[in-house]
């Protein structure tokens, strides 16, 4: 929903016609859904925007006309717009072996879905943050998380990304997905959070 309602901001401030003139666009996300958007006229009027492809266009004096383009039409009409937008932002979730840096078995698997999708990214912005179960003390669980996220790091740069596009934190056993008492090994706290930009 968040997504379709970008995209239309976009057309309408980078692709508008001449000026006092403009045309919204509504489109769909990657699985066909809208969200909706309103439009508040210069006279005070609010026109409501909520089925695919459905479009206002203001004319001089400032009336709204709506109907439905045509995807075609869309595609032909804003082709540089839509190409031009970035990719959505990406997350992903590794998770450890107890007290190493090793990669579980299913989290081998999630590197290279997530090393596909970072080869589509010419510069991407990362965030990789460590975490790990509440088995130890600070000091320990500090320098373990802080190994972990730097592995990630490491795995990243070897591909190709800049050691600058990649910010890396350890937040020890701080931040837990599931909370458990001190002492406890939870797989799930075991953990580099990635986000990507």
């Amino acid at each position: 929903m968040g997504a379709a309602i970008a995209l239309v901001v976009f057309i309408a401030v980078i692709v508008g016609h001449p000026p006092h003139r403009e045309t919204v666009v509504l489109l769909p996300d990657a699985e066909g859904k809208t969200g909706s958007i309103v439009i508040e006229t210069e006279k005070g009027e609010e026109v409501v925007l909520n089925s695919a492809y459905a479009s206002a266009t203001t004319d001089v004096v400032g009336n709204v006309k709506t109907e439905k383009a045509s995807e075609e039409a869309v595609k032909q009409n804003f082709d540089v717009a839509i190409a031009a937008q970035p990719l959505k932002p990406l997350a992903f979730t590794l998770y450890f072996q107890t007290g190493t840096d090793e990669f579980t078995p299913e989290s081998k698997v999630e590197v290279q879905r997530m090393l596909e999708e970072m080869a589509r990214r010419p510069s991407p912005d990362i965030t990789v943050i460590g975490h790990t179960d509440l088995v130890g003390d600070n000091p320990y669980n500090d320098d373990l998380s802080l190994q972990r996220a730097e592995r990630v790091k490491a795995i990243l740069m070897g591909m190709g990304v800049p050691a600058d596009r990649i910010l890396v934190a350890g937040r020890g056993k701080r931040e837990p997905v599931v909370p458990t008492a001190d002492g406890v090994d939870e797989p799930r706290n075991r953990r580099v959070e990635i986000n990507v930009r």
